[in-house]
């Protein structure tokens, strides 16, 4: 598969040289990181937000809708996950970012896929799952894409990192990474990696934060967290909110967390 089809593979290699350069996890950004035809195609094949493909998340920690079923997706956004999936493109990655016994797809998509948050849409704060729960290797590394070209910043929804002390609760806010369109943003998800969005975004009623994610796995160290499911933070004022503590221990759980998606 050809990589320029798809990326402009001028600000990738560019970004992967600034790959780690910032705390306080390793992460690098990448503007414009389709060709700018292929980015304007693929916010067109995005499904709109009543759709009947979405999975909703619906509780105190999260109000999202993803999909990562192949068979809904268009021609030219299942050619882009399939490329991103490629073993072309795991080299581009392994290229600079060295991971004993290299990464490995996830071409099931798990948690991936197509994301879109409305208006009041919101992810607190959370580490990512540790060890997949088909394939058993340890997630590494987030791609991101962002798809809506009409988002404004002052509409919220910037990526948020968070210190990284703790692998039981997040350290201080760090840095805001806002989703501008056709932005990528890649980062490694195994240095007690706290990020997301806990502030509803406000957003009109007819936007959307969209975005295309994808998540690459390596072999996992001896003594891993087996933690199959994201594991949440309470906001400020949750923290004191027995009912949300007990939402978290269920979502963190692979036997609870179906129970509590839409809770």
């Amino acid at each position: 598969m050809d990589i320029q089809k798809f990326i402009n593979i001028d600000e990738l290699i560019k970004g992967l040289q600034r790959y780690g350069s910032e705390g306080p996890i390793d992460h690098t950004v990448i503007d414009n990181f389709f060709t700018a035809e292929i980015a304007e195609k693929l916010e067109q094949e995005f499904p709109s937000f009543d759709s009947h493909v979405w999975h909703k998340y619906e509780n105190a920690l999260e109000l999202k809708k993803t999909c990562n079923n192949w068979n809904a997706f268009p021609a030219l956004t299942y050619s882009v996950f399939s490329y991103l999936n490629s073993r072309d493109f795991l080299s581009q990655l392994e290229g600079v970012i060295k991971v004993d016994g290299g990464l490995y797809s996830d071409n099931g998509l798990n948690g991936g896929g197509w994301h879109i948050h409305c208006q009041g849409g919101k992810l607190n704060t959370h580490l990512d799952y540790s060890i997949h729960p088909k394939l058993m290797l340890q997630r590494k590394l987030n791609i991101i894409i962002y798809l809506n070209s009409s988002w404004r910043d002052d509409w919220g929804g910037a990526l948020g990192i968070w210190g990284n002390e703790s692998s039981e609760y997040p350290g201080e806010l760090k840095k805001e990474i806002a989703p501008c369109f056709n932005r990528a943003v890649l980062f490694d998800t195994t240095q007690n990696s706290w990020h997301g969005l806990p502030k509803p975004l406000t957003c009109p009623e007819d936007q959307f934060r969209k975005s295309l994610a994808a998540y690459f796995l390596c072999k996992p160290p001896v003594q891993v967290d087996q933690r199959g499911k994201a594991l949440f933070a309470p906001t400020e004022d949750q923290r004191d909110q027995d009912e949300v503590l007990e939402l978290i221990k269920r979502r963190a759980s692979v036997d609870t967390a179906v129970e509590v998606y839409r809770s």
